[in-house]
């Protein structure tokens, strides 16, 4: 048997009865937490335009926007996708060699699980299999190093979860996880150097392309068999090579993957939980600040500290905001939180905030590296012009996987995102409709997120 039908029989053979009571509660709070980060995402540039997009090109409706309006289910599978992701502020999953947003899947999975109209039990297992998948690949086949985007990863995820959702065949979600992954082999520059709009737009294309390769594999499109293993496949022309044992996979993935506290890059959030607590201990004048020294481990240093990914200082837009440390340092320093707010233009060209994190100096520490993914250990001292310091050690932040995120935590998130597009009675409607979600189906919820306005919000 071919690897890939290994990882389809995998897929087509989940059921509901293998999810754990704590599987099931945490998919659902990062699904309340994902459509949180798409209303609040609702009138970003990108989305715009996105939407523009699509309402000129039509498309069959079949599958809701969030926000109102219907398409095509590979299209809405973008848009939905896209708002999940464009605040960067929705779930990952750390892998030694690799981060990734199993939440980015969730766009796929509504577009096909509508079309299907499948129901609130079948939603939650294709979910489950999406994480599975993306985070397990993330474990033994990362590509980062190689210069591939984590968004590879995603192909095979979203393919094999939309493919459940559809209620494909094993052949028919072998194919369609063949296509997709095939096709679509994302590079790492869009994530190095200045950062465009496609950091937030590069997976929700991969849900799109994946979702349209489930269903041209429903339709009776085959792909290559050996993606896998074949030649020219994924092991010999990226991964290198590596084992998963498919029949021996459970559900539970979900429970290793960590909600964002603050709306930044996912290795920034012990840093910014850190320097909140010295603000709320101390009585620190920004102005009166002469350095920040942070201490950390690799991965955060190399992508959004100015290591192997580039410089971190030259900030001018939204995308290379959330991924400096220096800024988003600084916006805490200045604000004492980091949301959504702290990403307006005229918030990261204000003269307070480049002053400041010129000020910042971010390095790596081995021992901490070496701590890493177990723990995300940082330290910081911050240096005050008449001598006086202030410093703190940390070892992770609320909402890590020692110290997972509440209910009372995420529907806090959930509200302060979508409050200003989303009514308290559809906010409440959504919470419990996801909280309860066995006794609802897919077109249901999509029926109650298809009437968030998006007129303009008022920000506080």
């Amino acid at each position: 048997m071919k690897e890939v039908e290994k990882l389809a029989t995998f897929v087509r053979h989940r059921k509901y009865e293998d999810l754990s009571d704590r599987a099931t509660e945490e998919l659902k709070k990062r699904l309340l937490d994902s459509l949180g980060t798409a209303i609040g995402a609702l009138e970003g540039a990108p989305v715009q335009a996105i939407r523009k997009h699509i309402e000129d090109f039509g498309g069959k409706p079949h599958s809701t926007l969030i926000g109102g309006g219907k398409t095509a289910p590979d299209r809405a599978a973008f848009y939905n996708s896209a708002l999940v992701r464009y605040l960067d502020f929705n779930d990952s999953y750390l892998a030694k060699g690799e981060t990734c947003h199993p939440s980015d899947n969730i766009g796929s999975i509504l577009a096909a699980g509508e079309y299907a109209d499948i129901d609130g039990k079948t939603f939650l297992t294709a979910l489950a299999i999406a994480y599975q998948v993306h985070g397990r690949l993330s474990d033994e086949a990362p590509v980062r190093d190689k210069g591939f985007d984590h968004t590879v990863q995603g192909a095979y995820a979203a393919a094999a979860g939309a493919a459940y959702a559809l209620g494909l065949s094993t052949e028919k979600t072998a194919n369609a996880i063949a296509i997709a992954a095939t096709a679509y082999n994302a590079l790492r520059v869009t994530r190095t150097g200045n950062l465009s709009h496609w950091k937030g737009l590069a997976f929700p294309s991969t849900g799109w392309t994946s979702t349209h390769s489930a269903f041209l594999a429903m339709n009776g499109i085959t792909g290559p068999e050996e993606v896998f293993e074949g030649n020219k496949g994924f092991k010999e022309s990226i991964a290198g090579d590596f084992q998963i044992d498919w029949s021996k996979e459970d559900l539970e993935k979900v429970t290793q993957t960590i909600i964002k506290k603050y709306n930044a890059e996912i290795h920034s959030q012990t840093t910014l939980e850190g320097l909140q607590e010295l603000l709320t201990k101390h009585d620190i004048d920004p102005a009166n600040i002469e350095k920040i020294v942070l201490n950390t481990f690799d991965v955060a240093y190399n992508i959004i500290g100015g290591g192997e990914e580039g410089g971190k200082k030259n900030i001018r837009t939204k995308e290379e905001a959330d991924h400096s440390l220096p800024y988003m340092m600084a916006a805490m320093l200045l604000d004492g939180t980091v949301m959504p707010a702290q990403y307006e233009p005229d918030r990261i060209l204000r003269d307070d905030i480049q002053t400041l994190l010129q000020k910042v100096e971010v390095y790596e520490k081995k021992a901490y590296s070496d701590r890493f993914p177990q723990e995300m250990v940082c330290d910081i001292t911050i240096t005050m012009k008449d001598g006086k310091k202030y410093d703190i050690l940390k070892t992770d932040y609320e909402g890590f996987v020692t110290r997972p995120a509440s209910w009372d935590l995420v529907e806090k998130k959930f509200k302060e995102l979508s409050t200003g597009y989303a009514t308290e009675k559809q906010q409440s409607d959504i919470i419990r409709m996801v909280k309860n979600l066995e006794e609802h189906n897919v077109r249901a919820l999509m029926e109650v997120l298809s009437g968030i306005s998006v007129q303009k919000k008022i920000m506080v």
